[in-house]
């Protein structure tokens, strides 16, 4: 799951850094993630993913890093699965 984090990131996150110089704990709005970057990697994840964040989700934290979207991403996953 991270490996497919880390690529829609690449792609959508418009990060002034490479994605692989990054961990997966480190903050992705401090390496230049903006609030418009955000919201299209939330989509880019929803359709990747095939889930849909909830309104409750959608804040900065949970797109914090690679290890908190994964966070995120697993939660609605079991979310849905209930």
């Amino acid at each position: 799951m991270k490996a497919k984090i880390r690529e829609i990131l690449a792609k959508h996150g418009r990060l002034p850094v490479a994605i692989d110089t990054l961990g997966d704990t480190d903050d992705l709005h401090a390496a230049g993630l903006t609030s418009f970057a955000s919201v299209e990697l939330m989509m880019a994840l929803e359709e990747a993913f095939d889930i849909e964040y909830p309104d409750r989700m959608m804040n900065r934290r949970n797109f914090a890093s690679v290890a908190a979207i994964e966070g995120a991403l697993e939660k609605i996953q079991q979310d849905m699965a209930a």
